[in-house]
């Protein structure tokens, strides 16, 4: 996972008026795949209604990853609390990212 200001995921959401979302949204799918989430292609996120199917199964990658949230308790502070949601979720996504720290291998001299 890639570290990310909580608060400048906030502050990008409300300048760019929900546009960053969409971009949080992908790449932090993308890491969750890469950990082993099974969440189904971001491009359901342009069908209207199907978006929350999308965002039920990206919770559940969440609920996978982070090992805290339930899938149902992800969905529901998306839903009912939005950007606060999403600097929580970053802030997990964070603590994931500091404690998977791999050792970069040294070119030989």
């Amino acid at each position: 996972m890639k570290k990310r200001s909580p608060v400048g995921i906030i502050l990008l959401m409300v300048i760019t008026l929900g546009i960053y979302l969409i971009v949080w949204y992908v790449e932090t799918e993308k890491e969750m795949n890469n950990l082993g989430a099974k969440i189904v292609t971001p491009w359901l996120l342009i069908v209207p209604f199907v978006n929350l199917y999308w965002v039920w199964s990206w919770c559940a990658g969440i609920s996978f990853v982070t090992k805290k949230f339930s899938p149902i308790g992800s969905f529901l502070l998306a839903i009912f609390l939005g950007p606060i949601a999403f600097a929580i979720f970053q802030n997990q996504f964070n603590k994931i990212a500091s404690h998977s720290h791999v050792p970069v291998p040294t070119p030989a001299s």
